[in-house]
C-alpha cells in the first residue's frame, strides 16, 4: 500500500485537526493533487489542498464551531480556505464539470471521487491521500509517476477541449516531472488543438509559460513545444531565433549557482529586437518591470570582453545594469558552450565573469551640477541649457568621473561665457 502517513508534512498537528473536522459526522476529505505528488517524487511540499463530499456552506459551518477561521476564497466554485495556526489550507468541495467553453468550467458539486478525480487534468496531479495517509488512486496515477510519464487522464483531446491552457499545462509538468518522450497522444492532441491558445487571455497564457522557464531545466518541454508548433503559437519571436541557447544556459546557471531566471531564459530564446520585444509584452501582459527587463537588454550594446574599465563604468552610466548584465550572462553562457574545444573561450569566460562581478558592485554615481547651475551662471532658460549640461556630462565622464563639482562649475563658467 502507497502511504504518506510518515511524512512529517502529513503528521503536522494543523493538518491533522483540519482532516479530523471534516472527517466527522460523515463527512470526508482528502489532501489532493501536488502534496501528494511531490511527496512521493521525494521533493518539497509546499501548498496543501484538500477535496471534501461536504458542501462549501458545512466546512464554513464546521470551521466556525471549532473557532477555525474560514475565507470564502471561491465559495461559488467550491472553495473554502481554512486557515489553522496560520497556515491555509484550500478545501473544494467534489464537483463534475457540467458544460465547459475551454476556457471555464460550469461545474456541479458531487460526492463522487471518481467523477472528481476525472474532470482532473493530468494522472499524476488527481492522487489523494485519505485521513489515514493511504494514497488513492483512481486513473493511473501511481504508474505514470514510477516512470515519470506526463498523461492526461481519459481522452487528451476532451481534457484539453475542457480548458485549452492544459496544453501548456501538459508541457510545464513534463519539464519539471517528465522523462523521456512526452506521452504520444498528449502531444497529437496538443497540436491539434494549438490554435486555441489563442482563445486564452495573455496572463493565463504567460503564467503558464512563466512557470515553464522557472523549471529547473525546461529545455526538453520547449524543445517539443517547438516540434510541434506550440511554441509559435505562444512565442513568434523564436520562430526564427531558436531554443538552442537553453541547456547551455542551464548548464551554467548549475555551475555558477545562477537560481533559475524565467526572464532570462526567455531573452535566451527571442531576439534582442526593442520594438519586437515591447510587442510581446504587450501582448503577453507582461508587468512592468518584466517590459523593462527585457527593453534594458535590447537597448544595451554588445559588451566585448576585453572593454577597458572606464569605458565599462561609462556603459553601464549610460544603460541599465540590468540590460548589461543579461547581455554579459548571454555572451558568458555561449563562451562556456565553446570553451571545451576553445582556449580563447575559456579567458572570454574569466573576462566576462569579471564584468558581471563589477557591474553587481556598481553604484551609478550622481552628475554633480544641474540644470539650475546653468541659470544661476547666467545662462537663459532654453535650449542651449540643455546642450551644455549635456556636454559638460560627457567631459565628466570622458574624465571618468573624476571632475568634481568646482571643476565642473568653473568649466560650466568658461562655456557661458563663450
Amino acid at each position: 500500500m502507497t502511504s504518506v502517513a510518515d511524512e512529517a508534512w502529513f503528521r503536522d498537528k494543523a493538518l491533522r485537526r483540519v482532516l479530523s473536522l471534516l472527517d466527522a459526522d460523515g463527512g470526508e476529505g482528502r489532501v489532493v493533487g501536488g502534496a501528494v505528488r511531490n511527496s512521493l517524487m521525494g521533493l518539497q511540499v509546499a501548498d496543501i489542498d484538500i477535496a471534501t463530499t461536504l458542501l462549501p456552506e458545512a466546512v464554513v459551518e464546521r470551521a466556525a464551531a471549532a473557532g477555525i477561521k474560514a475565507v470564502p476564497t471561491g465559495i461559488a466554485h467550491g472553495t473554502v480556505t481554512l486557515v489553522v495556526d496560520g497556515k491555509p489550507f484550500e478545501i473544494t468541495t467534489l464537483r463534475r464539470d457540467v458544460e465547459t467553453d475551454g476556457r471555464r468550467a460550469r461545474v456541479a458539486f458531487s460526492q463522487d471521487w471518481h467523477a472528481d478525480a476525472e474532470r482532473r487534468d493530468l494522472t499524476i496531479n488527481a492522487l489523494y491521500a485519505s485521513a489515514d495517509g493511504k494514497v488513492v488512486d483512481l486513473v493511473g496515477g501511481l504508474a505514470d509517476l514510477e516512470r515519470r510519464n506526463i498523461r492526461f487522464i481519459g481522452d487528451a483531446a476532451v481534457r484539453i477541449a475542457e480548458d485549452h491552457l492544459r496544453i501548456l499545462r501538459f508541457f510545464r509538468f513534463f519539464a519539471y516531472y517528465g522523462s523521456g518522450r512526452p506521452d504520444a497522444d498528449g502531444l497529437r492532441a496538443c497540436a491539434a488543438a494549438k490554435s486555441k491558445i489563442a482563445t486564452l487571455s495573455a496572463e493565463r497564457v504567460w503564467s503558464e509559460m512563466k512557470k515553464l522557464l522557472a523549471a529547473p531545466d525546461p529545455g526538453r518541454a520547449l524543445l517539443w513545444m517547438r516540434q510541434i508548433g506550440i511554441l509559435t503559437e505562444v512565442l513568434p519571436e523564436t520562430e526564427k531565433w531558436g531554443i538552442d541557447a537553453i541547456p547551455g544556459l542551464v548548464a551554467t546557471e548549475n555551475v555558477l549557482g545562477w537560481p533559475p531566471e524565467p526572464l532570462l531564459r526567455l531573452a535566451a530564446i527571442v531576439p534582442p529586437d526593442a520594438a519586437r520585444l515591447a510587442k510581446l509584452a504587450q501582448r503577453l501582459r507582461l508587468s512592468k518591470a518584466e517590459g523593462a527587463y527585457l527593453l534594458a537588454w535590447a537597448n544595451t550594446p554588445v559588451v566585448r570582453d576585453d572593454i577597458s574599465e572606464a569605458a565599462f563604468d561609462r556603459l553601464l552610466y549610460r544603460h541599465d545594469p540590468s540590460g548589461v548584465s543579461v547581455r554579459l550572462k548571454l555572451a558568458l553562457v555561449t563562451a562556456r558552450t565553446k570553451a571545451e574545444s576553445d582556449f580563447e573561450e575559456m579567458a572570454r569566460v574569466a573576462r566576462l565573469g569579471k564584468l558581471l562581478e563589477r557591474v553587481a558592485k556598481w553604484k551609478k554615481p550622481a552628475f554633480p551640477i544641474s540644470g539650475a547651475d546653468a541659470l544661476a551662471a547666467g545662462i537663459s532658460a532654453g535650449p542651449r541649457v540643455g546642450e551644455l549640461m549635456a556636454r559638460l556630462e560627457q567631459e565628466w565622464l570622458d574624465g571618468n568621473f573624476s571632475l568634481n563639482r568646482a571643476s565642473l562649475l568653473a568649466r560650466l563658467k568658461e562655456l557661458a561665457d563663450v
